[in-house]
C-alpha cells in the first residue's frame, strides 16, 4: 500500500434508476496497489459502482476519480488506466486463447510481433500455455475466467475492477483464480473485487468496504470488522432437546442460535477461558446436560449479518444493481 494519492476515490455518489435510489452518497477512498474488497448482498450497489468507475454508467450525483481523473469529464483517460472483467468472460469462442490475446493486444496498438510477445507472456503468466492453441469454447469455465482475466491486463492497466469473478466456478477453479488475483496485486496493480462471498473477501482483500441500501455500512480490515462487529460463539450440544429449553430460559436475548434438530444452541461470548466456564456452570449446574461444546472465532459471517440484518447470500441467489 502507498500514502500518495487514492486509486480510487468517490465523493457523495449517487445513482439512482427510477424511483429505486441504488447509491445513496456514497464516499469511499481506495489506496494505490493491493486488493480492495465491495462487499454487500444483492442490490447493494456494488455493480452500479463499478459500472460508474469503467465510465459504462454516468451518475446522478456526486464525483468519482480513477487514478486522479474525473470519470464523467475524463472518460478517455479513465479508459487507458484501467480494465474490467465482469461476471461473464468476454471472448470469442470461435479463436484460440492465443489468437484472443493477440487480437486485444493488436487493438490496443501494439505491432503484430509484440502483441504476439505480449499474448505468449500473458498465457504463461496465467498457465494457459498449453491450451493457447485451442479455440475457447473447449476451456473449462476456470480456464476461460483466466483467459477472460489475463484479456483484461493486455493494456497493462494500473486499476483493475473485478465484478463478481468467481461466479458460477468450482471450489477447485474458485481457489486458482484466487492465487492468480493474489500474485496481480502483488506486482502493484490496484485490484478492486466486487463480491457476494465472504471466503472470498477474507482471503484477498487487504480491505473491504460493506455495502448496505447504496452507502458504506463498514469499511476495515477483515481482522478489524470481525473485532468490532462479530463476536466469538460458544456452541453447546445437549444430550436432550429439555435442555436446550431450560438453557434457553437462562440466557434470555443472550442466544445467537438454536438449531433443535441437531440439539445445539450458540451463546456470544468473549473467548476467555473464565468467561466460557462460568457459562458453563451458569447454564448446566449439574454438568449432565451438555455432551460437548466449541468455541468459535467471529466470521465475516458474523459481520454480515450484523451490518445488514440479512442472512449470508448463496451461491444462488445472484441478481445485480
Amino acid at each position: 500500500m502507498t500514502n500518495g494519492p487514492p486509486a480510487v476515490e468517490l465523493i457523495e455518489l449517487r445513482k439512482s434508476f427510477g424511483d429505486l435510489v441504488v447509491l445513496d452518497g456514497l464516499t469511499m477512498r481506495v489506496r494505490a496497489g493491493g486488493v480492495h474488497a465491495l462487499l454487500g448482498q444483492n442490490g447493494a450497489g456494488k455493480t452500479t459502482t463499478v459500472r460508474i468507475l469503467a465510465t459504462l454508467t454516468r451518475p446522478d450525483g456526486g464525483s468519482a476519480r480513477v487514478a486522479g481523473h474525473d470519470v464523467v469529464r475524463d472518460r478517455r483517460q479513465v479508459r487507458r488506466t484501467i480494465s474490467l472483467a465482469g461476471q461473464h468472460a468476454a471472448l470469442d469462442d470461435t479463436q484460440t486463447g492465443l489468437e484472443n490475446l493477440t487480437m486485444l493486444a493488436r487493438l490496443a496498438g501494439l505491432s503484430g510481433r509484440t502483441a504476439r510477445k505480449r499474448a505468449t507472456d500473458l498465457l504463461e503468466r496465467f498457465a494457459l500455455t498449453d491450451a493457447g492453441g485451442r479455440q475457447a469454447i473447449t476451456y473449462s469455465g476456470g480456464m476461460r475466467r483466466r483467459l477472460d482475466l489475463a484479456a483484461s491486463l493486455v493494456g497493462q492497466p494500473s486499476v483493475v475492477f473485478l465484478d463478481e469473478p468467481t461466479t458460477g466456478l468450482d471450489v477447485r477453479s474458485r481457489q486458482g483464480l484466487w492465487e492468480v488475483v493474489g500474485e496481480l496485486a502483488r506486482t502493484g496493480v490496484t485490484v478492486l473485487l466486487t463480491t457476494q462471498y465472504l471466503e472470498e473477501a477474507d482471503r484477498l482483500a487487504d480491505r473491504i468496504t460493506v455495502l448496505h441500501h447504496g452507502a458504506i455500512a463498514a469499511e476495515g480490515t477483515a481482522d478489524d470488522l470481525k473485532r468490532r462487529f462479530g463476536a466469538h460463539r460458544l456452541e453447546l450440544t445437549w444430550r436432550e432437546e429439555a435442555g436446550i429449553r431450560e438453557a434457553a430460559g437462562r440466557l434470555g436475548d443472550r442466544v445467537t442460535g438454536r438449531d433443535p434438530d441437531r440439539l445445539t444452541l450458540s451463546v456470544a461470548t468473549d473467548g476467555s477461558a473464565p468467561q466460557v466456564r462460568a457459562l458453563l456452570d451458569e447454564i448446566d449446574p449439574d454438568r449432565h446436560g451438555v455432551v460437548r461444546f466449541t468455541v468459535r472465532e467471529a466470521t465475516l459471517d458474523d459481520v454480515f449479518l450484523t451490518l445488514t440484518g440479512a442472512p449470508v447470500p448463496t451461491r444462488q441467489q445472484v441478481t445485480h444493481v
